[in-house]
């Protein structure tokens, strides 16, 4: 395919169609204002011609992170399927109404935790952090909640996206795909 996100689109449906678990689960690598890396798994929510997508809050590390140095990584790896797809590039804020339409999408149990929770700060209360969730869901009376400020959209522009794919000889085919001007340029590499 001349698109990696064609490609991709393939892929993850192969992974879907095949049940493996998590299959939208990929590790995120940002880096601080002096280029220290941090990787953790967070959710791939969307994907297509403007990137890859995913949601978390913005005073979280990586929020952080984002904010200094808009640049990371991602890779996804389907193992029953010897599978992985990696990408890096420039990261954007998404707009207020795409972060609402899938603010919307979630279970109230999930907002309330993004309202209660100051993600990646110290936790002093386990039970304090439970109880302010079902307060706010308590309080939603079984409708959904506002919208966290805190809280939205990142969309991962690729500069470029590797697919690797298993081989039991340990000749893996790796395919790179580089955005051009215009396009995308197509390589093989070497195992």
């Amino acid at each position: 395919m001349e698109n990696p996100l064609d490609q991709f689109e393939a892929w993850f449906a192969s992974a879907r169609a095949e049940s493996v678990p998590q299959a939208e689960a990929m590790a995120l690598a940002t880096a601080d204002a002096r280029g220290r890396p941090s990787v953790r798994m967070v959710l791939l929510k969307g994907w297509g011609p403007r990137g890859f997508e995913f949601f978390t809050n913005r005073q979280s590390r990586k929020g952080k992170e984002l904010k200094v140095n808009p640049f990371a990584a991602l890779t996804l790896y389907w193992q029953p399927q010897g599978r992985s797809v990696r990408a890096a590039g420039r990261v954007t804020i998404m707009s207020r109404l795409d972060s609402l339409a899938y603010w919307r999408s979630r279970p109230l149990a999930s907002q309330a935790s993004a309202w209660a929770s100051a993600q990646s700060s110290r936790l002093d209360s386990r039970e304090h952090l439970v109880r302010r969730q079902a307060e706010l869901v308590a309080g939603a009376g079984g409708g959904a909640l506002p919208l966290s400020p805190l809280w939205g959209g990142y969309r991962l522009r690729p500069s470029w996206v590797e697919f690797w794919e298993h081989q039991d000889d340990r000749l893996h085919n790796r395919l790179l795909y580089t955005r051009r001007r215009g396009g995308w340029s197509i390589e093989e590499l070497q195992p």
